[in-house]
C-alpha cells in the first residue's frame, strides 16, 4: 500500500513540476505589448499562465492529501 502511496506522490510532484514549468513558458513568451499594457484585456499567454498556476496548485494540494493519507493509514495499521 505504501508503494501506491509513493507512487501517487512522484506522479503529482512531477504534474505539479510540469505545470511549474508551463506557467514559466507561458510567462517568458508574453509579449512587450502584454506586459507593458495591462488594462488592454485578457491576452493568451495570461489566460495559459493562470491555468498552469490552477494546475500547480491541484496537484500539490492533492499530493499533501495523499501524504496525509498515507500517515494516517500508516499509523492506524
Amino acid at each position: 500500500m505504501t508503494t501506491f502511496f509513493v507512487i501517487a506522490i512522484i506522479l503529482l510532484a512531477l504534474g505539479a513540476t510540469v505545470s511549474l514549468i508551463r506557467g514559466l513558458i507561458a510567462f517568458l513568451k508574453a509579449t512587450e505589448i502584454d506586459l507593458k499594457n495591462p488594462g488592454g484585456g485578457v491576452s493568451a499567454s495570461s489566460v495559459q499562465q493562470n491555468r498552469m498556476m490552477t494546475n500547480r496548485l491541484l496537484f500539490q494540494g492533492a499530493a499533501i492529501v495523499v501524504v496525509v493519507l498515507m500517515v494516517s493509514l500508516s499509523r492506524s495499521g
